[in-house]
């Protein structure tokens, strides 16, 4: 009995220490993303606010099995306002002068990489094109993305932090292969 005991308090001791905080790696850039946008023949555009929705900084918070998944941009929203700038950037879409101008609300923002087989991301956001000051889209696009996951943190945990910046690939291909997304910033 006396070995169960020790046996459960490091068990206990190593789930205290590993509830740490950790830092989402940079957003690197969906080159598919950016072939859509080049190939669009858009205008460019200049990366407006970005901020939090109705949930306020609950969309800011994420955890990885207890422990705190900290942006590297200081919060999500502006992960996610970094990620469309740089996309833009990277299609030679972006020009701080424009009078087009993208902005963002960051709606909903979850992960979870507590599944024994499985974790997920899941984002919303709504995103506006202005032109002139004139609303010309106005749309709230969703992503999700799953993947393996396996029942030990020491796999299920760097898994998680791996494959949520695909989540947020996959909200903006959503958003740069909308019809009415691409006619706003048309010339």
């Amino acid at each position: 009995m006396k070995g169960f005991s020790r046996l459960m308090g490091v068990v206990m001791l190593t789930a205290t220490l590993s509830a740490c905080s950790m830092v989402a790696p940079k957003y690197n850039t969906n080159f598919d993303n950016v072939d859509k946008l080049r190939s669009a023949k858009l205008e460019p555009v200049t990366v407006g606010a970005f901020a939090t929705g109705e949930k306020g900084d609950d969309v800011n918070r994420l955890t990885i099995r207890g422990s705190s998944y900290k942006s590297p941009n200081g919060s999500y929203t502006a992960y996610l306002q970094e990620a469309v700038r740089q996309e833009l950037d990277d299609a030679r879409l972006l020009d701080p002068k424009s009078q087009v101008e993208l902005s963002g609300v960051l709606v909903r923002n979850e992960l979870d990489g507590s599944g024994i087989s499985t974790g997920f991301a899941e984002i919303e956001a709504r995103f506006v094109v202005k032109r002139d000051g004139k609303i010309r889209f106005d749309k709230v696009k969703t992503a999700r993305h799953e993947w393996d996951s396996a029942f030990l943190g020491s796999i299920a945990i760097p898994r998680a932090q791996q494959n949520y910046p695909i989540v947020v690939q996959k909200l903006l291909a959503s958003l740069y292969v909308d019809l009415e997304f691409l006619q706003a910033l048309k010339k």
